[in-house]
């Protein structure tokens, strides 16, 4: 009699990621069952995937494939697709059965389900998953949440199919309890607005007040990512700014409409920065830049057409001086807001390990991950070597390229962020004492003084007379 082999690991939701990640998994050694809801969908998964995967049509014959405890991975829609199939699985599933969520999740959404699971014995984990297609396929990373004894059942899955950095670490992480991991992936992904939308407004200031043309832009965007810039999204911008289209034979940016579309994550970035207190102003620039993409603004442009002399060859030199600092400064915001969410939640987040875990496989990887890694967590990561150095060689170039985007009415918002960001944090006053006094005049609120303790009120009214 034959024995039937069990699978390691199930995946729901058979979509260009699930399929990706099947395979991957298959790669490594591991033996896959997979299922989707949708007949069409599992069809087309079963011509792509052949006899390598183990294909099922109802989650009662999934979940009997499993070992045990039984490893599931749903890549579903984030939302209420999970919430339904959380549903219909779990009455399934035997106690100590681990489910994961591989989406775009919510964390507090993460935080609710695992807490619904417990109750129920079973055991959820929040798994932050980047790099898209080829990623799924050849390395991403994995950026993990949920109970310790949980994610040690599953490290040997994600360590094995996740990316490799240059020195041979695996970019998986887990990151502490309940949401963490899909709160790290969601930071990732605020970065990652911010980071494109600073590359947007070089090409901006590139193609307008510079004069540069789409090859030129191209090459230039090339040669920095030579450089302390050097990343995927300057790569990938590289080819895009260089590519032309086969149907109007223009570079393929003139006939792509200028207006970029925005989901969940960079929102909720934005929000996290306002719940926990944490500056991310260069971070909801880019949010709130795309929002701004959407709205009708032709009907000001010959209201709003200022010009100025412009240096086309200075600016363009500038703009790479200054990128590899405001880059910093996004990468920054991003860990700080992390660091200050997993204080308020007791996850313990290790921030270089949330550093080391971007550098292969995810959209945000670039050179200056490893020595943001290296960066000391217990201080200030502006006053670091690395950072004062490229700082040094960056401040002035920023403040160039803020003055000629502003004389020649070009918006830079992320930019000008960045460069507001950064006088602030090292700034000796920032005017808040100001506001004190504001706020203690109009409502009493008190203020603090720099040359004793406590909480004071003056009398306004009386300093008036």
């Amino acid at each position: 009699m034959q024995t039937r082999t069990l699978a390691d690991i199930a995946i729901i939701g058979l979509g260009v990621m699930g399929r990706n990640l099947a395979l991957n998994f298959v790669d490594h050694g591991f033996s896959v069952a997979a299922y989707d809801a949708f007949p069409e969908v599992l069809e087309g998964a079963r011509e792509a995937l052949g006899a390598s995967v183990g294909l099922h049509d109802s989650l009662e014959g999934l979940v009997a494939s499993l070992n045990k405890p039984a490893r599931i991975l749903m890549m579903i829609k984030a939302g209420d697709p999970v919430d339904e199939m959380i549903v219909r699985l779990a009455p399934l599933l035997a106690a100590g059965d681990i489910v994961m969520d591989g989406g775009n999740s919510f964390y507090r959404d993460t935080e609710r389900r695992a807490a619904l699971l417990e109750d129920q014995n079973l055991v959820f984990v929040g798994l932050g998953v980047s790099g898209g297609e080829t990623g799924a396929r050849f390395g991403p990373a994995l950026m993990a949440g949920g109970d310790s004894a949980a994610l040690a059942h599953v490290d040997d899955l994600f360590s094995a199919i996740a990316a490799k950095a240059p020195d041979g670490g695996a970019c998986y992480a887990a990151h502490g309890a309940g949401g963490a991991g899909h709160f790290v992936k969601t930071v990732h992904n605020g970065i990652e607005y911010a980071q494109m939308q600073l590359i947007a407004e070089a090409y901006l200031l590139l193609s307008g007040p510079a004069g540069r043309d789409h090859g030129q832009i191209s090459s230039l965007f090339s040669s920095w990512n030579r450089g302390p810039a050097a990343s995927y999204l300057l790569e990938i911008s590289a080819a895009i700014a260089g590519t032309i289209d086969p149907e109007t034979a223009r570079p393929i940016l003139e006939v792509i409409k200028d207006a970029a579309g925005h989901k969940g994550t960079g929102r909720w970035t934005t929000e996290a920065g306002l719940e926990y207190g944490v500056a991310i102003p260069t971070i909801a620039a880019a949010f709130l830049a795309r929002a701004l993409s959407g709205r009708e603004r032709l009907a000001l442009e010959k209201r709003l057409s200022p010009s100025a002399g412009i240096n086309g060859e200075a600016l363009a030199e500038e703009i790479g001086a200054a990128l590899p600092a405001a880059m910093l400064a996004c990468y920054i915001q991003g860990l700080e807001l992390i660091a200050a969410a997993s204080d308020a939640n007791g996850w313990n987040a290790d921030l270089a390990a949330v550093a080391r875990g971007w550098r292969a496989g995810c959209i945000i990887r670039s050179v200056m991950l490893d020595p943001i890694a290296a960066m000391p967590q217990d201080t200030d990561m502006l006053a670091s070597d690395y950072a004062s150095g490229l700082l040094d060689g960056s401040e002035t170039a920023m403040r160039a390229v803020a003055g000629m985007a502003a004389a020649s009415g070009t918006p830079v918002p992320c930019f000008y962020s960045a460069l507001s960001w950064l006088d602030g944090r090292r700034s000796a006053c920032v005017g808040a004492n100001l506001i004190q006094g504001q706020r203690d005049y109009f409502g009493a609120h008190t203020f603090e003084r720099t040359d004793k303790s406590g909480h004071f009120h003056f009398d306004w009214n009386a300093q008036a007379e």
